[in-house]
């Protein structure tokens, strides 16, 4: 049964699941486990949400996890979609114009936003939960863990000491992250040996859209278009340069020489110098308590990756938390996190070093050898197409973990599942998750999902949210008698399921509320795909004698 977030004491409090940190991850896993009724305390050592830019780039992956709370209206404003990346030379030559214009998740590959806007949006969103409850201006002091659960120390700003006592604890600290700090996990990697300062100016001087890289030897910057005419600019610190020198006046009005005809006629909003890191935590679980974002790894910015691999976290996580919050599943399934996490979130570390090593090589003749690549790729249309839309992006592709493993290389298992618009019997057309919801669905092509599924099957995957899904052509959606009863209806407008299913093994997906694949199959098969999944993901049996009453 849910416990209420209640004061035990006049300084003791008590919750199902505790969040530290108010960044993008710790919001989006409390707007998640939020909407499903989990009580959660979210804690805070700041007084209130960072309002100062830091990420600026947010991906199709990570706006298809917001519209799963229900936030993608009050976001998509703060975006700019369609955002281009652009390589230049020194002498200004564009070797790289990247523009992966896929839509194949819902939503624009790369968009720019400033992320201090979508944070609040994913804060105010919060209030729609009496079950959420936030804490800021609380630091963190102790935690220690027992076998039933996690007790925090807290001091207050006015010198109060609190005490939480939660079932599971999530780290969404930062990169100096105290719990990952306090339970000795290491944290591997480097730091950059330079430093970059970033300059964020108001009604943009420039006005051009999309994000420049310039490859200068002398000293690379970036020159990038954000939502609101907001500029940002980026310039390397110089060995023996210091942070205290480059934020004077002169000299920021010396770097903002090199890009601008007037340096003087800016609206400056803020400046900040950076230092970029590559690490991963080595572990992302310990017992009750669990790492995301910035806790479990931190790469440098230059492929937005940063706030999009935390994003993945979040709902990689907030999913299987829930269920074995709600005693739905066992919590062995949490251990499925690191799993499938930790490796794709180490190859997104990678390819940002690498992104950085191509905008400032750390040899002059690497440079050179790198502009005459790019030059020699116009003569190789296919390998400049595979650069220029993105294709080099490790997309997660999960062969381990909470879904059906497979030795076949080609299955789409373990990798997310399309969304294209589908047409309501209403006629109302939405995308395909929101149809689907915050759970699991079986989607089928051109049957009923349910045929050849026992009773104690059909219960026992409705008990943790499945939603039944027949897809069909959208001519045929108008065809009476073809209803199905606890089965939604599809219309595929674009032909994009009818291709995927085409392309791929089986007529059936089986869908992780995260959008990944957990399994394949056809009707003949899916009752023992389904079994067999729920052994895999621990589902409670209980849950099925439960159902089958509720179902007579």
């Amino acid at each position: 049964m849910t416990t209420t977030l209640s004061a035990l004491t006049p300084k003791e409090y008590q919750s199902q699941v505790a969040i530290i940190g108010t960044g993008p991850v710790g919001l989006m896993m409390a707007n998640y486990l939020g909407q499903l009724g989990i009580e959660v305390l979210v804690i805070e050592k700041l007084d209130a949400l960072i309002d100062y830019p830091r990420a600026i780039g947010i991906d199709d992956e990570s706006l298809r996890t917001i519209q799963s709370v229900g936030l993608i209206e009050q976001v998509l404003p703060h975006t700019t979609p369609w955002h281009a990346m652009r390589f230049l030379t020194p002498k200004g030559r564009c070797f790289a114009d990247i523009q992966p214009m896929t839509d194949e998740f819902g939503w624009s590959r790369r968009n720019a936003f400033i992320q201090p806007q979508v944070d609040k949006v994913l804060c105010e969103g919060l209030k729609r939960f009496p079950n959420v409850q936030m804490r800021f201006s609380r630091e963190l002091t102790q935690v220690t863990q027992q076998e039933q659960g996690v007790t925090l120390t807290l001091d207050t700003a006015e010198g109060k000491r609190e005490i939480v006592h939660a079932q599971w604890l999530v780290a969404c600290d930062g990169g100096n992250s105290f719990v990952r700090r306090t339970l000795g996990i290491g944290f591997e990697g480097k730091t950059a040996p330079n430093q970059w300062i970033v300059i964020d100016i108001a009604n943009d001087p420039l006005s051009t859209p999309h994000v420049y890289l310039c490859c200068d030897p002398v000293r690379p910057y970036v020159s990038a278009a954000l939502p609101h005419g907001v500029r940002r600019f980026e310039f390397m610190v110089m060995p023996g340069e210091t942070e205290e020198q480059l934020i004077q006046p002169d000299n920021i009005r010396a770097l903002l020489a090199n890009v601008l005809p007037d340096p003087d006629r800016v609206e400056l909003i803020r400046k900040r110098v950076y230092t970029h890191n590559a690490r991963i935590a080595s572990e992302f679980r310990r017992d009750r308590i669990l790492l995301a974002g910035d806790a479990a790894h931190i790469m440098p910015v230059w492929q937005g990756q940063g706030y999009n691999s935390g994003m993945r976290d979040a709902f990689n996580l907030a999913w299987k938390l829930a269920l074995v919050v709600n005693g739905e599943a066992s919590d062995p399934l949490l251990d499925t996190y690191q799993q499938e996490r930790r490796d794709h979130a180490k190859a997104m570390i990678d390819l940002s070093v690498m992104a950085g090593n191509v905008l400032a090589p750390p040899r002059r003749w690497q440079g050179i050898v790198r502009d005459s690549l790019t030059w020699a790729m116009n003569f190789f249309p296919p390998v400049k197409r595979y650069f220029l839309e993105m294709r080099f992006k490790p997309m997660p592709a999960y062969r381990q973990g909470a879904l059906i493993t497979t030795n076949d290389k080609e299955t789409p298992i373990g990798r997310m599942f399309i969304q294209p618009p589908v047409l309501l019997e209403n006629g109302n057309r939405v995308l395909l998750d929101d149809v689907i919801g915050p759970r699991f669905a079986v989607l089928v092509w051109g049957s009923n999902p349910l045929w050849g599924l026992n009773a104690s099957q059909i219960a026992q995957w409705r008990h943790v949210g499945v939603t039944f899904i027949e897809a069909v052509p959208d001519v045929q959606l108008s065809a009476l008698g073809d209803e199905i009863p606890g089965v939604i209806r599809v219309g595929d407008v674009t032909g994009r399921l009818r291709h995927w299913f085409a392309a791929n093994k089986g007529s059936v997906a089986i869908l992780r509320p995260d959008r990944f694949v957990a399994g394949v199959a056809i009707p003949q098969t899916l009752g023992d795909t389904l079994d067999n999944l729920a052994e895999i993901m621990t589902l409670a049996p209980s849950s099925v004698e439960t159902q089958i009453e509720k179902v007579a």
